[in-house]
């Protein structure tokens, strides 16, 4: 900035500071999303978080999924009830919602509704299993990778979690090129 006599009054800079302060608030207002509250209609939520990645029906219930993050470690899901309202809106890549998921009974609908739809998917030729993959924050500290197998009727046959190789620096780099 110019000052054409060289001295800066306090005024000024305390003006200068809060200009500073308020337009980095504004910055940071422009990457957080609005929060979802429970009571909000539908067309709020839409208008606070657009387009879900993905939508659900449960009974009378429609479900909005949200996948988050530039790991895709968060995915939130709005339910919403049958007057339009959000009934909840949580996010439900956690050890509480893979542990709800119940391995004999649960089927691909019923994981899609629970912790919604994969980040990956594979085959296990030899166990003739479809497995979906979900990378998250274990317990909000360690990147991890949930695993669900599926059988060919679609249901769940087991659930394996371990950490995400994407964050091992040794696996980084092709030809152990890796830090160490």
């Amino acid at each position: 900035m110019y000052f054409p006599n060289k001295t800066l009054k306090f005024g000024s800079l305390r003006q200068l500071c809060v200009a500073a302060i308020l337009s980095t608030l504004v910055g940071c207002a422009s990457i957080l999303p609005a929060p979802v509250n429970v009571g909000d209609s539908k067309a709020d939520l839409l208008a606070k978080r657009g387009e879900p990645t993905h939508r659900y029906t449960d009974g009378n219930e429609e479900i909005y999924e949200y996948m988050q993050g530039p790991w895709g470690q968060r995915t939130y899901m709005a339910r919403i009830d049958a007057s339009g309202r959000v009934k909840s809106f949580e996010q439900v890549l956690t050890n509480q919602k893979f542990a709800s998921i119940e391995v004999g009974k649960a089927t691909k609908d019923t994981v899609l509704r629970t912790i919604g739809a994969p980040s990956d998917t594979s085959y296990l030729s030899l166990r003739d299993l479809e497995v979906w993959s979900y990378p998250y924050k274990e317990s909000d500290v360690w990147n991890s990778l949930m695993h669900v197998h599926f059988d060919r009727s679609g249901v769940v046959r087991q659930m394996m979690n371990g950490p995400d190789p994407r964050f091992d620096p040794d696996k980084r780099f092709p030809f152990g090129f890796g830090l160490r």
